[in-house]
């Protein structure tokens, strides 16, 4: 177990803009994406930047249809130094795709990114972690696909996704493909979320420090975090018509999520998901089974 010092955790950014939310789905046709204001170029740009300023490096999960549309922006995330992974194409949740469509989704993602930015990508994560219990035929047609890892797991109970039973850490689903749970906290019975988004807008800043670093000393792993460029942007248009609950999650905080971002970046150690993960050993490819993942 190593010291929390010196453990390098995994900071990762769900490359999608505002309009793109799973949960603005009901009220914002696809058809219209390219008639809405995008912010994502800019809001990447200031979270370069602050990576910059951390001395920081990142993985960015990136849509491939940002991708097609801000080739630029890929080759400068490569450029510095950042891993270029995968948040499939259009940002379709892999629960509503069939096999076959989700094959395309993903490999179709995979080869934009590789072109445009002239790296192997490793890694994907599914829009609103929507792999679990009832599609988890996904993690083969990624390995089919040619990804190494996934991190589209989060082992806690919620409304919109969530395999509260999965385990806590990374574990090996085949002989090709590591799945890479973003982090949780395990107190009494429950799998606390740990790992941003929403619930890193919602509470207080030093609890959300905390749990990480039990996380780190506890269990002696390494944490997930993660974000999306739009919620750094307290500017962004406000979309009409949407119920409460979900104005509340989008904007809960938005205004404070880059100076609580900064400092997150001062007190904990970041990389890259495939530095961070894949030089684990895993378990030997013949101890795999379907029904029982092993841990790496």
């Amino acid at each position: 177990m190593l010291p929390p010092s010196t453990i390098t955790n995994a900071l990762t950014i769900d490359v999608e803009d505002y309009f793109q939310v799973s949960a603005f789905a009901p009220y914002i046709r696809r058809g219209d994406w390219d008639a809405r204001e995008c912010r994502v170029e800019r809001n990447v740009h200031r979270i370069l930047e602050l990576l910059d300023e951390a001395q920081a490096k990142a993985t960015f999960f990136t849509l491939g249809w940002i991708a097609e549309r801000y080739p630029q922006l890929v080759r400068e995330i490569v450029a510095r130094g950042h891993e270029l992974a995968s948040h499939g194409y259009g940002h379709e949740r892999a629960s509503d795709l069939d096999e076959a469509a989700f094959l395309l989704d993903v490999r179709r993602a995979k080869e934009i990114l590789e072109d445009l930015g002239g790296v192997e990508v490793k890694g994907y994560r599914a829009p609103s972690f929507s792999i679990g219990t009832g599609n988890l035929w996904a993690f083969a047609t990624l390995a089919r696909a040619g990804y190494r890892y996934s991190s589209s797991i989060y082992p806690i109970q919620h409304d919109h996704y969530g395999m509260p039973d999965s385990p806590r850490f990374a574990y090996r689903v085949n002989e090709q493909l590591v799945e890479i749970p973003v982090t949780t906290l395990r107190l009494g019975r429950r799998n606390l979320p740990s790992s941003g988004g929403g619930y890193f807008r919602l509470l207080p800043y030093a609890l959300s420090r905390w749990m990480l670093q039990r996380v780190n000393r506890g269990d002696g792993e390494p944490a997930i975090f993660y974000f999306h460029p739009w919620e750094i942007d307290a500017q962004q248009p406000r979309i009409d018509g949407i119920d409460l609950k979900t104005r509340f999650r989008h904007y809960v905080n938005i205004s404070r999520m880059e100076r609580r971002l900064q400092q997150l970046l001062a007190d904990f150690r970041w990389g890259r998901m495939d530095d961070v993960f894949l030089g684990r050993a895993p378990a030997p490819a013949s101890l795999v089974r379907d029904t029982a993942p092993m841990p790496i």
